[in-house]
């Protein structure tokens, strides 16, 4: 039985939990918040025996065996590493860090601790992924890519209205690249390797952070065009283009459904069976990777959130989007 500890208290942690029970072989045993009262509120709801308001004493416990990290950004490389030196397996919410350095240095503790660090960006584990990467190549030669993932921030509003919440700060690590525009480049990035080329534009928000962007990412033969937004929805699916025919994908983020138009014929429904709660399959894969002595995912591998990392780094350096981790 793998014990796992928690680090959050968000929305995307009671998701986990939901998703977790579902999933044998693994025991919810940790939670840690920096307030004892909200932390105990929490793993009381949810049936945690553990409670942490420090994460030095949480890393070092014998109660857990690995660590879900799905705290700000900015957080995640130093209290993944922290773990990783006790020995702890570490499932770290996307993006893995801010920028490649960070997540260079959780890779160099990864190995060199022997533990696994895995970024949980679930869509490349879900069922649906599998279908659009096994019919890739009746597509033919692929000539375009297009994702769109915009999405009106409910905590926008309070923005406009003159408060700033976490979604919006540039300290955090935040903004519509690192927070939703990554679901659209790691499918990309999966299916087709690092781009050559990147473009970036955005439009800036006063607290220095991006509230909507384009990406145009250049191949051999092929473009890939991103469009990402916490200011404005759209409900686009995605496309890819090949010279045989087009795939469209809903829902980019977690894929609800794949069809394939071939030219001249009938469009086909290629989507599977997927469980509600599409945040299963990466904690099978990380409980199963753990179970197999496995230091890195062969899906979501080290090189993979490695050449996302860079190109959203180069992305924020054409836009001029800055964080303090950059300086560190």
């Amino acid at each position: 039985m793998l014990r796992i500890g928690i680090i959050g208290s968000n929305f995307i942690t009671e998701t986990f939990i939901d998703a977790a029970r579902q999933v044998d072989g693994l025991q919810l045993a940790a939670h840690y918040s920096r307030s004892a009262e909200r932390g105990a509120e929490f793993a009381d709801k949810h049936g945690i025996p553990y409670r942490f308001t420090d994460l030095e004493e949480m890393a070092a416990s014998r109660e857990l065996d690995a660590v879900y990290i799905a705290s700000p950004n900015s957080l995640h490389a130093e209290q993944a590493v922290l773990f990783m030196k006790r020995g702890k397996h570490v499932l770290c919410e996307k993006p893995i860090a801010s920028n490649s350095r960070e997540l260079r240095e959780m890779i160099a503790a990864s190995r060199e601790h022997g533990v696994l660090l895995l970024e949980a960006m679930k869509s490349t584990f879900l069922p649906n992924f599998a279908a659009i990467r096994d019919n890739l190549g009746r597509l033919g030669e692929v000539r375009q890519y297009f994702a769109s993932f915009c999405q009106y921030s409910s905590r926008y509003d309070r923005y406009k209205a003159g408060e700033v919440l976490n979604a919006f700060k540039p300290e955090l690590s935040n903004g519509s690249l690192m927070d939703i525009g990554v679901y659209c480049l790691y499918p990309l990035v999966a299916l087709f390797g690092k781009p050559q080329t990147v473009q970036a534009s955005a439009v800036m928000l006063d607290t220095g952070v991006d509230g909507r962007g384009s990406l145009l990412l250049g191949y051999p033969g092929m473009e890939a065009l991103i469009a990402h937004s916490k200011i404005s929805d759209s409900s686009l699916p995605a496309e890819i283009q090949g010279e045989q025919g087009v795939m469209r994908i809903e829902r980019i983020s977690q894929p609800a459904s794949v069809r394939l138009q071939l030219r001249g014929g009938q469009e086909e429904d290629l989507s599977r069976p997927q469980a509600a709660n599409t945040m299963q399959y990466e904690i099978e894969a990380f409980v199963r990777l753990i179970a197999e002595g496995r230091t890195e995912s062969d899906i979501n591998t080290f090189e993979l959130s490695l050449a996302v990392m860079e190109v959203m780094d180069e992305a924020r350096r054409q836009i001029g989007l800055v964080f303090p981790a950059d300086r560190a």
